[in-house]
C-alpha cells in the first residue's frame, strides 16, 4: 500500500502470527479482523489475542467471551 492508497481510503488485511506479548506481522496491512465480531482493529490498536487460537479480539471482554466459549464448548 502506498500513501496515495491511504489517502483514498484502500486498507489491507494483514496476515499476523500472535506471540506472547507480541505479534509479528507476515503480510503487511493495515488491519487484522476480530475472531468474534468481525470487525475491523487497526494494527496499531491491537492489544488483545490468543496466542493458542491465534485468534485477534476486539477488547478484552471480547476475548473473554471467546475463551468461555471454548472451554464450554
Amino acid at each position: 500500500m502506498n500513501r496515495f492508497d491511504k489517502l483514498l481510503g484502500k486498507q489491507r488485511r494483514a496476515e499476523v502470527k500472535y506471540l506472547d506479548g507480541e505479534f509479528q506481522v507476515i503480510s503487511p496491512g493495515d488491519y487484522v479482523v476480530c475472531a468474534l465480531t468481525q470487525e475491523p482493529i487497526g494494527l496499531s490498536d491491537l492489544k488483545y489475542w490468543s496466542v493458542e487460537r491465534q485468534e485477534a479480539y476486539a477488547n478484552a471482554s471480547v476475548g473473554l467471551q471467546a475463551q468461555i466459549k471454548q472451554r464450554s464448548g
